[in-house]
């Protein structure tokens, strides 16, 4: 369970105070209460973990002095403001300066609830974006998120801190779910931009028009962002699903990288997410673009080549999910890690992380198997192509004929043991036999 977000509450009434504090505690919040201002600046800091309901007419300092220190102060912290009935123009003001929202007196406490329930998720979200920006920006602690000691885990590790020194554009590619994004940011936390900045922007994430407009700019006077190419002045500019920049757009970006010069001021890291078997990146960007992206290269290793990092990977993982739940982490037998070993994780450790949670699920409920969980995945399963130039399904089969295989000579043929084990219906278990050419008769003791 996440930590009850508290609620700084500031009116010099007393009376007010106590009933509004009262209320919310009923709710599950940890109040604190302020009788001005002045006391309630000493408390509130710019990571302040929880949210501000002030009223505005106070003596000394009012409400709106006080909203415009907080706002200068920390502008993401979330203030609910009570206004006078019908003053609509300070009800107006305090918006424009950076409230949350406003309570008209005299108010429902239930709309106060609902209100200070809004503003306490979108605190929460500010927070734990802004842990996680502190955490990305430490290349060491990145850098321990890479877990695994497979040799191909142990180059990646070596590729970015070699590639994280260097000046030049970075191409990143690999399967779905094999971390690219993490490695973006590892590049950039290892190397000479670390203390600068990062800015992730994806492009199959916009209609043309738009991501011309974020990307390039111009800006408007309404807008509150610069543009991505200026944003990321100095600092590194990552381009997931670079695939989807259209023909312009390509022109475009080709263009600032080139005006920039050699050691370029922004450092451009693309992430290619193209999965089709008929096309790769270099079909699809223009041949000057990908040459300058790809000089430096990152492919990450699919999760079914890392061997013995599937196991430890998802003993950390079940272990984490236990704990979050409250519960005993599953025990895997020598069965069920063959089969974790020999599944080809089409979606890589993505796929592992639900695997992970949904095992941790099963076994607080009793029931279920990893092999049923693995099956589930493979029948949902996209056609694809692997990073081997094969094509996944073959991959799948495979690995299929071999868990009902396995499991059919641990019960000696017995049909509805199988189909309990593996969570199959009885028509799909002979449906996948029949595919696979494997006879009952075979298993029979």
């Amino acid at each position: 369970m996440s930590k009850a977000m508290k609620i700084a509450i500031v009116d010099d009434e007393q009376d007010m105070r106590q009933s509004i504090s009262q209320w919310l505690a009923l709710s599950g919040y940890d109040t604190e209460t302020f009788s001005s201002a002045q006391d309630a600046l000493k408390a509130l800091g710019p990571d302040y973990p929880g949210i501000v309901i002030s009223d505005i007419k106070m003596p000394g300092m009012d409400g709106m002095q006080f909203l415009k220190k907080l706002m200068g102060s920390d502008s993401a912290l979330p203030v609910i403001m009570i206004t006078g009935h019908g003053d609509v123009p300070m009800a107006v003001e305090a918006m424009r300066v950076g409230a949350f929202d406003f309570l008209e007196k005299p108010f429902n406490p239930d709309r106060m609830t609902e209100l200070a329930k809004k503003a306490a998720n979108a605190r929460r979200l500010t927070l734990d974006n802004r842990a996680l920006r502190r955490e990305l920006s430490d290349g060491g602690q990145i850098m321990k998120k890479l877990i695994g000691q497979s040799p191909v885990m142990e180059r990646l590790r070596e590729d970015i801190l070699d590639l994280g020194q260097a000046e030049g554009h970075v191409l990143i590619d690999g399967e779905t779910g094999t971390g690219k994004t993490l490695v973006a940011h590892a590049l950039h936390a290892v190397g000479a931009r670390a203390g600068k900045k990062f800015v992730l922007i994806s492009c199959a994430a916009f209609e043309e028009d738009a991501l011309a407009k974020r990307l390039f700019g111009p800006m408007q006077p309404e807008d509150s962002q610069l543009p991505a190419i200026e944003e990321a002045r100095g600092g590194t500019l990552v381009l997931e699903d670079i695939e989807a920049l259209s023909d312009t757009q390509q022109a475009r970006l080709l263009s600032v990288m080139n005006e920039q010069g050699t050691p370029a001021e922004t450092r451009i890291v693309a992430i290619s997410n193209l999965q089709q078997q008929d096309k790769t990146l270099e079909d699809v960007l223009r041949p000057d673009l990908f040459y300058r992206l790809a000089a430096l290269r990152i492919t990450l290793p699919p999760l079914r080549q890392r061997g013995e990092d599937i196991l430890s990977l998802f003993t950390k993982l079940s272990e984490q999910f236990a704990e979050e739940y409250g519960c005993d982490a599953p025990q895997v037998s020598a069965q069920e890690a063959a089969q974790l070993l020999q599944a080809p994780w089409p979606g890589n450790v993505r796929q592992l992380i639900n695997v992970a949670e949904r095992a941790v699920l099963q076994a607080r409920r009793g029931q279920g198997t990893i092999a049923s969980l693995l099956m589930a995945d493979h029948d949902e399963m996209q056609p694809v192509m692997t990073t081997e130039g094969k094509p996944l399904k073959e991959y799948v089969e495979a690995f299929e004929r071999m868990l009902i295989d396995n499991t059919m000579r641990r019960h000696k043929g017995s049909i509805q043991s199988v189909m309990d084990e593996l969570c199959l219906p009885r028509r799909t278990l002979n449906e996948k036999m029949a595919k696979y050419g494997l006879q009952r008769a075979d298993y029979v003791a």
